[in-house]
């Protein structure tokens, strides 16, 4: 009896799921302080609602590129197309609003669904995958250029839908952002602690080995490339919408693409806060280098270059590693 009693006492308390889900409420306690310290500035909000629509990109990056290996370099291509889709649909064509952002944003996913199905269809490995998502980014910077009736070329649209509204105000903008990078960061960690994340880790780590253990690797691909396009859409659809006015160069490659890739390597890629972290950093080199024209590519080119040498797993996860050393390791686990 006394033994039975040892073992029950021995066998360590499992923790309430709701922990894991802490760090994204910390998250956002902490981003609700910005308004009250910069709320009456437009310039200091706008910079931080910024901050928060790159941070919903890299999060969604991290599903499909951190989750699952995925190379997609259209973020912005992908972005775009909800990002000109929405307000078309709704001004054009009339839709509702809600409407119009909803069917812009199953097209990306759809879009991004397509090249994950390309990619496991054709057996590309990484850098073939880039190659192929790169060209579509390039063929949407085209296309619009092309499609000036509709898309009003290279002098960009403007969009009377939301004007007027809450949706030009900057603090209830900030505060939308802000809860749609809480939804992702949380969709992200329940993904991770599902059955999905569980196959996205195999196939991530060995494609051949996850395959032969029965999982059904091109279903997962298309999953996380779907839901992660759906992620870029409707944060690109909001975008739009909530500035006013979209270009090319409001999704082009150096503007979305470089800088998302650079906030992930720096976060750390396929952790929680990675993107928040990473986001943080980059939007405050990024306000710095404002002045700095195309010079700003050539310095996120450095970072990531500098990271990948010197910190191959990302910032994040090198300072994990150290509050480890002073901290339990189980709460610094539940914020990577």
């Amino acid at each position: 009896m006394t033994a039975a009693l040892s073992t029950v006492d021995a066998t360590p308390t499992r923790r309430p799921p709701w922990l894991a889900y802490a760090p994204i409420a910390v998250i956002g306690v902490l981003s609700l302080i910005v308004p009250l310290v910069v709320g009456d500035s437009r310039t200091w909000m706008g910079v931080a609602t910024s901050g928060l629509l790159f941070a919903c990109y890299a999060t969604a990056f991290n599903v499909i590129f951190g989750s699952t290996g995925q190379l997609f370099l259209c973020l912005g291509a992908l972005a775009g197309v909800a990002g000109y889709a929405t307000p078309i649909l709704a001004e054009d064509v009339g839709l509702p609003l809600v409407v119009a952002l909803l069917i812009a944003t199953a097209l990306s996913a759809g879009l991004g669904a397509l090249f994950s199905w390309i990619s496991v269809r054709r057996s590309l490995g990484v850098i073939f995958t880039g190659i192929v998502t790169l060209t579509f980014s390039l063929g949407f910077g085209n296309l619009l250029l092309g499609q000036r009736d509709l898309t009003g070329g290279e002098t960009g649209l403007r969009i009377a839908t939301g004007a007027d509204t809450w949706l030009r105000e900057l603090v209830p903008v900030y505060l939308l952002f802000l809860v749609l990078l809480l939804a992702y960061l949380g969709l992200f960690q329940w993904l991770q602690r599902s059955h999905f994340g569980w196959a996205f880790r195999a196939l991530r780590d060995d494609p051949v080995a996850a395959e032969l253990a029965g999982i059904d690797v091109a279903r997962y691909r298309i999953w996380a490339g779907g839901i992660g396009s759906a992620m870029l859409g409707l944060a690109g659809g909001l975008w739009a919408v909530t500035e006013g006015f979209v270009s090319p160069t409001t999704f082009a490659f150096g503007e979305v693409d470089v800088e998302t890739l650079v906030i992930l390597a720096f976060g750390g890629i396929g952790t929680l806060v990675g993107p928040v972290i990473g986001a943080l950093a980059l939007t405050v080199i990024d306000e710095l280098l404002r002045d700095a024209g195309q010079l700003r590519v050539a310095v996120f080119g450095v970072i990531l270059i500098t990271l990948f040498l010197g910190f191959r797993r990302g910032v994040g996860p090198a300072l994990a590693d150290m509050f480890r050393r002073i901290l339990p390791t189980s709460l610094v686990d539940r914020f990577t």
